[in-house]
């Protein structure tokens, strides 16, 4: 890799490792910490790429670049970025950045894209970039995320959002299918026309599908879980689709469900598979992204404090077991969950007792399910810890482990054992094998309720 690279950033670790390692390669490196620096080297002529943070001490990064294809057309840009929203990486894709990273990003990873722009620099200059829109200025979208599924989804978002495809959002409920549909329009060229989520009330009747396109009028149309749809109702969309012809809106649907599956038992129209499925865009669970529950507990705790209702924060212990459980309704339950904590914890550091107790002392890991007729303990604790550790990503669970998983299996064997004896310590000791003040113990430890409960779903 040859070249000279302009870095900028005013993080002077960042400069230094870059600066090394991009030296080491080949490079000839000039590292800055300011825009005003940036773009009087870009003016003179200098450098082959630039690698740019956002949030500088004199700017924003973003906002540079349509300086710096008017005044070096053809020049690349790769953003690297701490802010690790969905809006971050559509405003470096309007504004053409040649590449978006968010931090800490991957070092290896980094000097192979910019070998890449290097290279597509030698080939052909790149166009220049339209300036960002209002909308990509601003807004408050919780799609936040620094993992890698949630950048890559990012990026295939600023990628398709431009186009006349269908889209086709899938996901589990509650990891925001809706939100990134309306990104997409709301970022689009399209964003000044209505946005219109189709119900199937509104396909009813004989002028039902032509009222859909009247009210969207050349904008967005979303069939919101167009897996649930009955068939009159798959049939109405065919059609209206079908029927549609120039200036015709952009078309969006969202599925929890499998609609390959429903397509085998023949419950889902392929006509309309085909029809709708452009571009797919799957959304990762939660489980599947468990190093960005910090950013989105934080991210909630910010908008209530912005909504009056005070500062909060959490403590490494609250945020641990955060982390740990296995919020089965996605962000919309983390969310909840926050809102929750907010107004029901006494001070302004919220604590595991707090976190334990909106949680209703639900399991703190992926629970157990789906296990086999027949199959023993010790075969589904181990498939629920293989898959348990492959949620993670490659990366390692919270510390704690060994405790966690004790008690989740102590505490159901507790209270089953407890509820099979009518709530009697000394038989349930006697059934568990163990000494009566040593269920007492544990009774109190895990926080058990010596009576027949309901636990919260």
């Amino acid at each position: 890799m040859d070249g000279t690279i302009l870095v900028a950033d005013d993080d002077r670790t960042i400069r230094t490792v870059l600066t090394q390692a991009l030296t080491r390669a080949g490079c000839k490196v000039h590292a800055t910490s300011s825009l005003v620096t940036l773009m009087r080297w870009v003016e003179e002529g200098k450098g082959d790429l630039v690698i740019s943070d956002v949030v500088m001490p004199d700017g924003n990064g973003i906002e540079q670049l349509p300086k710096i294809a008017q005044a070096r057309p053809g020049l690349p840009v790769i953003v690297i970025s701490a802010q690790n929203t969905i809006m971050t990486a559509i405003q470096a894709t309007e504004a053409e950045a040649y590449d978006y990273l968010p931090k800490p990003f991957d070092l290896p990873d980094l000097m192979k894209r910019a070998s890449r722009a290097l290279e597509a620099k030698r080939r052909a200059p790149a166009p220049r970039g339209p300036e960002m829109s209002d909308a990509a200025a601003g807004g408050d979208l919780p799609l936040v995320g620094r993992t890698q599924a949630m950048q890559a989804l990012y990026r295939l978002v600023a990628r398709v959002m431009n186009t006349a495809l269908p889209v086709l959002i899938t996901g589990e409920s509650g990891t925001g299918k809706s939100l990134i549909a309306r990104a997409i329009h709301d970022f689009s060229d399209r964003r000044a026309r209505p946005f219109v989520t189709v119900t199937p009330s509104d396909l009813a009747g004989m002028d039902g599908p032509d009222a859909v396109l009247s009210r969207a009028r050349g904008g967005a149309i979303l069939f919101d879980e167009v897996g649930d749809l009955d068939a009159e109702a798959q049939l109405r969309i065919v059609r209206m689709l079908d029927a549609m012809g120039d200036h015709a809106p952009r078309i969006m649907a969202t599925s929890q469900g499998d609609l390959a599956q429903r397509l085998e038992e023949h419950s889902f129209r392929e006509d309309l598979y085909y029809r709708l499925a452009g571009v797919t865009i799957a959304v990762p669970s939660l489980r599947e992204r468990v190093e960005d529950i910090p950013l989105l507990a934080e991210h909630f705790l910010l908008r209530a404090e912005r909504d009056g209702l005070g500062p909060r924060r959490l403590a490494p212990q609250a945020l641990e077991a955060i982390r740990a459980y296995s919020w089965p309704g996605n962000v919309r339950q983390l969310e909840n969950a926050m809102q929750r904590l907010v107004v029901t914890s006494n001070g302004e550091e919220i604590g595991r007792g707090d976190v334990e107790l909106v949680l209703g002392g639900q399991p703190m890991a992926e629970p157990l399910r789906g296990g086999h007729e027949g199959e023993k303990l010790s075969a589904s604790v181990e498939r629920h810890l293989k898959r348990y550790f492959d949620l993670h990503g490659g990366q390692l669970p919270p510390i704690g482990l060994y405790q966690r998983i004790l008690k989740e299996i102590e505490t159901p064997l507790i209270e089953i054992s407890l509820d099979a004896t009518g709530g009697n310590q000394a038989k349930c000791a006697d059934l568990l094998g163990i000494n009566r003040n040593t269920l007492r113990k544990k009774i109190t430890d895990l926080d058990i309720r010596v009576t027949r409960r309901r636990k919260l779903m």
